[in-house]
């Protein structure tokens, strides 16, 4: 039986949900990407190109959340073997923010094609916005909500989901300002910004890795 949900539980499950996503998405190292992709684009195309890079990326985890339950049920996979894919592939990436790839090419040669005029979708949504990191996340949410015994599904979807909108929204105002915070930080401002969401990234990652862990040998014994 389902008991009313409190509001600041609610407050709590979208906090979460913002907090731990937004270093995943990170904003801060797409925006560097997203000012060398539309250098040559007027200001009302470089607005829309962040728009809809936002509503992509929204709109693909929201389609991993959704599915999530789906896709655990038909192939078999259990809520301990997420959490530990989901936490090896989150300190991977933050590996790769701590100890960024001196010579990124795939920045060089998306620049240098002149040929693209939508990079919403790919790259900006996928992969820097939706990555791995932040569907593996999604799929986590949606496993650890299959577990859900309290508070009504559509309140604690409702909650995830608000988070989810609330980290693109952030990151749609990131990425209109670029220009200005890039500008500001410089590039050693944002190469720390990066290695620190990098450091945070690993600390998730390991923290899922080993929950996924207990709860598997839990599961074990009992």
């Amino acid at each position: 039986m389902c008991r009313p949900m409190q509001p600041g539980h609610f407050v709590e499950i979208v906090s979460l949900s913002l907090f731990g996503l937004l270093p995943i998405v990170n904003p801060f190292s797409v925006a560097p990407l997203f000012l060398t992709l539309t250098a040559d684009m007027d200001e009302r195309t470089r607005r829309q190109q962040a728009l809809n890079a936002c509503v992509y990326g929204f709109l693909i985890l929201l389609t991993f959340l959704l599915l999530g339950s789906f896709i655990i049920d038909f192939f078999g996979i259990s809520v301990s073997g997420i959490r530990v894919a989901g936490g090896l592939i989150i300190a991977f990436i933050g590996f790769r923010m701590l100890f960024p790839d001196p010579h990124p090419a795939m920045h060089t040669g998306a620049a240098s094609d002149q040929r693209i005029t939508d990079v919403s979708f790919t790259p900006l949504a996928m992969p820097s916005l939706a990555g791995p990191g932040s569907i593996s996340l999604a799929l986590s949410a949606a496993g650890r909500m299959q577990l859900q015994n309290g508070s009504p599904f559509y309140l604690t979807y409702g909650a995830v989901i608000l988070g989810i909108a609330l980290t693109f929204v952030i990151a749609y105002f990131t990425l209109l300002a670029a220009s200005y915070m890039v500008r500001f930080l410089g590039r050693s401002g944002t190469d720390a910004m990066t290695r620190i969401f990098g450091f945070l990234l690993i600390c998730i990652g390991v923290q899922f890795f080993l929950t996924g862990i207990a709860s598997f040998f839990r599961l074990q014994v009992n």
